[in-house]
Order: C-alpha cells, then structure tokens, then sequence
C-alpha cells in the first residue's frame, strides 16, 4: 500500500495563496488516482479534488473550483493542490488521499483507501 506524506499547510490571510504537496512512497505511484479531501472539527471529511492516475482528467468540488488546482508528477511520486484566492471558510485539515485505478478516472470519494496525516491550512479574515 503506497504511503502518503502532505506538506505545505500553514497559515495565510484571506485571498492569500497556498501549495500544498503530497509526497508518496513505492515504485507503483502512476497506478494510483489521487485525491485531496479536507475535514473541520465535527464535520465529515470532504472530498474537494481528485486526478487519475495518468493526470488526465481531475474534479474539482464546487467549493474550490475555479481557485485550486490539483496537478501531479508520477517521475517524482507527488501531487500538488495550488490553492488561490483562500477564504476563512477553506480553514480545515487538508488530506492527501490515493487508491488503484488505471482507467485514467477520477474515483468517487468511496473509493480512497490510503490516506496520509493531514496538514493544518489556516486561513485568516
């Protein structure tokens, strides 16, 4: 099972920018679609971006689309969220998710099965 390491979390004003960065372990990573999820204190964990396995397709929440963007570098096993235009309502725990897929779709929430620890993202009003 491929193991996952986010980074890049941190604090930033509103309409501020952030990167985030998922770093994954294992010969295997272009097998695998990605996915970021992210989860406040007492809500469910929210599936907000996802990219196939090859990069060639992706989804975006409606929250987030048009501000972030998810992109992926299978030579160096990472995936990226570019975050823009941050609002205080984007503040949460920010996870880095994966599971096998090969036919280039983007799998529903369901589906991740591998997730790494999470990183703070803070946005300020």
């Amino acid at each position: 099972q491929v193991q996952l390491e986010e980074s890049g979390g941190g604090l930033v004003q509103t309409g501020g920018s952030l990167t985030l960065s998922c770093a994954a372990s294992g010969p295997t990573f272009s097998t695998y679609a990605m996915g970021w999820f992210r989860q406040v204190p007492g809500k469910d964990r929210d599936f907000i971006s996802g990219i196939s396995s090859t990069g060639g397709s992706t989804y975006y929440a409606a929250s987030v689309k048009g501000r972030f963007t998810i992109s992926r570098d299978n030579a160096k096993n990472t995936m990226s969220l570019q975050m823009n235009s941050l609002k205080p309502e984007d503040t949460a725990v920010y996870y880095c998710a994966a599971t096998l897929e090969t036919k280039n779709r983007v799998p529903p929430a369901y589906e991740y099965n591998s997730w790494g620890q999470g990183t703070q993202v803070t946005v300020s009003s």
